[in-house]
């Protein structure tokens, strides 16, 4: 039986929204229909593909002895490091042929039932559009750099491609159970934020990690934020920021740990136990926790990003 998806579903239509069901308030630009995708890939000028180029080149000196070897070997396959922004196509044909994956281009975050949509389908929406020099070290809304650098690339993995489809259609369960800010924190914590036990030490398969100069570092390294072994029921209940580096990461022994750790568990029974909001800080070790490393929390306690405090 598995319990994370919904058998029930047809995974090939558009889910309706329920309208007792709270999501972002999003306005849907008139030139794209109801499954959010632009008509097609942007084309990105000289300038923009340089941009591209300087992350990538900014990205390869951090990552090596600190990336997932999956993701390693993903960016080697794709050949992501060919120059400038990616054509869709030929990147859907290739991760198409090693997963049955695509890649395909939304103009902004999009609502999160029509996301589920796309991932229950081995879609994956990548914003068109890429950062400007001036936004060059951070950007609020993720681009096609964090999309497509940071998240396409574990595609390949085939256990982890299968991971993020039944994460897909997880939702349609979350939205029965009005659930879907729990199911955001698994996300976070794996897809974003998530850090894997390899035999040469931790290392980041998380998107939000892999995409940035300053988290990566600061995920492997730092002594400042806890990093606790995974458990699903106390991620869907835990907190989490935003806008800085985060206090905990949650650590997964192997990809096929991850997927049966969510595929093979009884949500039905954990949303109708779970509250509307979190139970747990993002800061919180808590009894029941295998730490991996307790964090001295130091980053945070002096303040985070605003006050200057430094990720060491």
């Amino acid at each position: 039986m598995t319990l994370m998806l919904d058998t029930e579903t047809d995974f090939s239509r558009l889910p309706d929204l329920p309208p007792d069901v709270f999501t972002a308030p999003l306005k849907r630009p008139s030139h794209v229909g109801e499954d959010w995708l632009e008509p097609a890939q942007r084309t990105y000028g000289d300038a923009e593909h340089g941009i591209w180029k300087d992350l990538y080149a900014r990205q390869m000196d951090i990552l090596p002895g600190r990336a997932a070897s999956a993701f390693m070997a993903g960016l080697q396959k794709l050949g992501l490091g060919r120059g400038g922004v990616p054509d869709f196509r030929e990147l859907s044909e290739e991760l198409g042929a090693l997963t049955g994956w695509s890649v395909v281009p939304v103009p902004m975050l999009i609502p999160d039932h029509v996301f589920f949509w796309h991932l229950a389908n081995r879609r994956f929406p990548a914003g068109n559009f890429i950062r400007t020099r001036e936004t060059f070290d951070y950007i609020e809304e993720p681009d096609v750099f964090h999309d497509v650098f940071g998240h396409v690339p574990m595609l390949a993995d085939p256990v982890y491609a299968d991971y993020m489809q039944e994460y897909g259609r997880a939702g349609w369960k979350a939205m029965r159970y009005n659930r879907l800010k729990a199911l955001g924190a698994l996300y976070w914590y794996t897809v974003e934020f998530g850090l894997i036990q390899e035999e040469a030490g931790l290392r980041a398969y998380g998107a939000g990690i892999l995409s940035g100069p300053r988290e990566a570092v600061f995920a492997i390294e730092s002594k400042s934020p806890n990093r606790i072994m995974l458990n699903v029921d106390r991620v869907m209940r835990t907190d989490y920021v935003i806008s800085d580096l985060q206090p905990t990461y949650f650590v997964i022994e192997g990809f096929q740990n991850l997927y049966h750790q969510t595929v093979d568990r009884d949500f039905d029974r954990l949303y109708r136990s779970l509250g509307p909001g979190f139970t747990y800080a993002n800061t919180a070790v808590i009894d029941i926790d295998n730490v991996v490393t307790r964090g001295t929390l130091e980053y945070h306690l002096r303040g985070g990003r605003g006050s200057g405090a430094t990720a060491d």
